[in-house]
């Protein structure tokens, strides 16, 4: 077989290792979302995928089911498989004991107990190992893993829905429904896919907000909607005066974590109701964004979505803090007198943000636009 018959079907295969790793976008994290699929003389002889963390690797349900049809075959990781001993034991060690003879790999590990140990445990054994294949497709699968692991700090992804002139709510505050249920939906699976979900006190006051995802609102299947609700994600208010009050339908709907500078003499009113206090330095009463992104890192979140009003979006926008943004555009005007998008005051030209528009598509009746801060240059 020439070089490139082999790389279109390590595209191939990669490609449909990809697919499985999908599966877990609701229920993988705090772990990476992984698939695997081995190929045995043109044949695929077993696929897996990682549905949640604690539970068998995507290496390991791919060799069960391809049992002695692994030996000698070729197996597509979408990430370098593991070679520590954790929840489970090193994947790389499986490949070993089943007698891969190759083994193709999307990308290196960023977590510095992997890190190409993985990948050189496999080479050591005799195992013919090639990394690299579809590596953009497999970063963007995870970006808040590998953000975490080199950073220390979670993906943020801020969720805005405005109208066409660039208004979020009327001057009296109100807000539903700016967009449509199809636009709804997409932002249920948007806070489905983190690991957690952040707002402040202005928009739990104003909204009456609860953050919760909506089972029958995903548009999922049967399978990924019972994975996603076992593993809903983390409800944080950033509440740096504790001004909602623990009967307000935020904290009616399971636990929650309130990040705040107020005195920790509150904790144990907030522990009796089922939620943890969080004390988080900050000056004149705003809770430290960074500190607190930090903190959630340090628990584990890999994605947090940011679903706050102008003034908290503003300040995570301020601080250069937003890793994407995800505005949900109505077509509509809410006037002049409406609330803005953002609290961001600029007073010249040079000190606007530059953003790279990355996706505009129709959702339903509205539209959405993926958009990420330009790199300062």
């Amino acid at each position: 077989m020439t070089d490139t018959a082999q790389d279109l079907l390590d595209v191939r295969y990669m490609a449909r290792a990809l697919e499985l790793a999908r599966k877990g976008l609701y229920s993988a994290h705090p772990n990476p979302r992984v698939g695997c699929v081995i190929v045995r003389d043109g044949q695929v002889v077993g696929e897996g995928w990682h549905a949640r963390a604690g539970e068998p690797h995507a290496e390991v349900h791919a060799l069960r089911q391809a049992g002695e049809k692994a030996r000698g075959a070729t197996a597509y990781v979408t990430l370098e498989p593991c070679s520590h001993h954790g929840r489970t034991p090193p994947c790389a060690e499986a490949l070993v004991a089943a007698g891969l003879g190759r083994v193709v790999a999307a990308m290196q590990d960023p977590n510095p107990q992997v890190a190409g140990r993985g990948l050189l445990l496999l080479a050591e054994a005799g195992i013919a190992v090639h990394s690299g294949v579809l590596e953009d497709e497999a970063r963007a699968l995870n970006v808040g893993f590998i953000k975490r692991m080199e950073r220390g700090l979670p993906f943020v992804r801020v969720k805005l829905a405005m109208s066409l002139d660039g208004r979020t709510a009327m001057a009296s505050g109100e807000s539903q429904w700016i967009t449509g249920p199809a636009a709804r939906a997409e932002v249920q699976r948007l806070r489905a896919r983190s690991s957690v979900v952040l707002s402040g006190a202005d928009t739990v006051l104003a909204d009456g907000a609860r953050l919760t995802v909506r089972p029958d609102e995903l548009g999922l299947s049967a399978e990924l909607t019972a994975l996603a609700m076992t593993r809903p994600p983390l409800r944080v208010l950033v509440d740096g005066r504790l001004r909602v009050p623990l009967d307000a339908p935020f904290f009616q709907t399971g636990a929650a974590l309130v990040a705040t500078c107020a005195a920790a003499s509150a904790r144990d009113r907030f522990l009796a109701e089922g939620h943890e206090l969080l004390a988080v330095p900050g000056s004149s009463g705003h809770v430290d964004l960074r500190k607190l992104l930090a903190e959630l890192a340090a628990r584990g979140a890999n994605e947090v979505l940011v679903e706050a009003g102008p003034r908290l979006a503003g300040a995570f926008a301020r601080l250069g803090l937003v890793d994407e943004y995800q505005l949900f555009v109505a077509p509509k005007f809410l006037g002049s007198s409406a609330r803005p998008l953002l609290d961001l005051p600029l007073a010249r030209m040079v000190e606007a943000q530059d953003l790279e528009i990355r996706d505009i598509r129709a959702v339903g009746e509205d539209w959405r636009i993926i958009a990420v801060p330009k790199a300062a240059s």
